[in-house]
């Protein structure tokens, strides 16, 4: 029988990913606090207003896959720690479009670092390359985990940053480099070994075959619609604060529970999935995305705002964690490169499509219609999980029968 008992090798792998974990969403949740304002104040439109916040995610979408497979032949630790320059670069442009008032500049700032975060989308699956099958869903949990840091640290820092040069926003932005400096030592010490040469060479099955798979499906459908319903309610969310008269720290504080939302359960769902099983998790995570949505549809105070963004972050947690954990089961070692890369792709597409849009929804219809948009998303993944269900039941009465 596999023990669930971790070596010492994995947790010191799991607890320094975590703290990998813990500065890129530190740096993720001051963006989020920031980009859509800083876009909305040097925007020539108001409806170009989360371009920024869309052009980090379109760098994501770009760099996904050539991460993964990048990673799969130099190792985990020399690809992630190549990522963090990415945030490097990105953060110094960011900051000078903000001295310059360029609003393109800025763009192309966000875009740059959004290299950065898809590198960064890979520690959860570091971490899950080398534990046990018992210990896979806790591992991905606990590296997720680290992002509860990131939502304490990230809006309130930008709190005490975004007003300390006359440029407003430029120290936010300049704090960004040195959480990635500390990602970049950090990251000096995990050990995890390179890929076998075998894994490097074998191609496995095609893409198209194991994405056809209905595991594959359902976990990529959980990963990428929970991203994206997520990042269109959140993304609007400081510029509908905004636009009923809440004050910038009351958004902060907002998107602060929201991103402990999104990390606090990660020390829970790792067990539970155990406990009870893949499908219930994603079916919970789905359900909590229609209460999100209940909330914000009735009324528009900061205590709305609050419990909306907190169960939203909840809701995406159980997704998420969930959608990696059933994606795990789908490849073979040699697959591994293409298949994560795909699924995060998939996410990064979903997550630029819903940033965009959240922003010339809520500047051209308002709030309550962004969260209308969300709700056929949800009911999609809602299908998804029902129909894997009775998959699931009718291949294993088959295989009694």
């Amino acid at each position: 029988m596999t023990s669930t008992t971790p070596d010492g090798s994995t947790k010191r792998n799991v607890g320094l990913l975590a703290a990998c974990q813990a500065m890129l969403f530190t740096n993720n949740s001051t963006l989020i606090a920031i980009n859509g304002l800083a876009g909305l104040s040097l925007a020539p439109h108001k409806a170009l207003a989360t371009l920024p916040i869309t052009c980090w995610v379109i760098g994501g979408a770009i760099a996904t896959m050539p991460a993964s497979l990048h990673m799969n032949r130099v190792g985990r630790q020399r690809g992630l720690t190549s990522g963090t320059f990415w945030g490097i670069v990105g953060a110094l442009i960011c900051s000078g479009a903000i001295w310059a008032h360029n609003f393109w500049a800025l763009c192309l700032g966000t875009l740059v670092w959004g290299v950065y975060n898809a590198y960064g989308q890979y520690y959860r699956f570091a971490a899950a390359d080398t534990a046990s099958a018992d210990f896979k869903s806790t591992a991905i949990s606990l590296v997720l985990a680290g992002g509860l840091v990131g939502g304490i640290l990230g809006p309130g820092t930008s709190r005490l940053t975004v007003d300390l040069f006359p440029q407003r926003f430029l120290g936010a932005y300049l704090v960004l480099i040195g959480f990635a400096v500390a990602t970049m030592v950090l990251l000096r010490f995990i050990r995890i070994p390179p890929p076998p040469r075998a894994d490097q060479a074998g191609s496995g099955r095609p893409l198209a075959q194991i994405a056809a798979q209905p595991k594959f499906i359902v976990a990529g459908l959980c990963g990428a619609i929970g991203y994206g319903v997520m990042n269109f309610l959140m993304t609007s969310t400081p510029i509908a604060m905004q636009a009923c008269g809440h004050a910038y720290g009351e958004a902060a504080l907002v998107i602060s529970s929201h991103v402990i939302g999104m990390f606090a359960p990660s020390f829970l769902t790792g067990p539970l999935i155990k406990r009870v099983g893949v499908l219930p998790v994603l079916l919970a995570g789905a359900l909590l995305n229609l209460v999100t949505i209940g909330i914000a549809l009735s009324g528009l105070s900061v205590t709305h705002f609050w419990w909306s963004l907190v169960i939203l972050g909840v809701g995406w947690n159980f997704l998420y964690i969930g959608g990696t954990t059933l994606l795990t089961e789908t490849y073979r070692p040699e697959e591994r490169a293409k298949a994560q890369g795909a699924n995060d792709q998939a996410i990064f597409v979903m997550m630029a499509i819903s940033s965009f849009s959240s922003g010339v929804t809520v500047t051209a219809a308002g709030w309550e219609r962004v969260n209308l948009f969300a709700l056929p998303l949800v009911g999609a993944v809602l299908v998804a999980i029902a129909w894997f269900a009775l998959h699931e039941r009718s291949r294993k009465a088959a295989i009694a029968a």
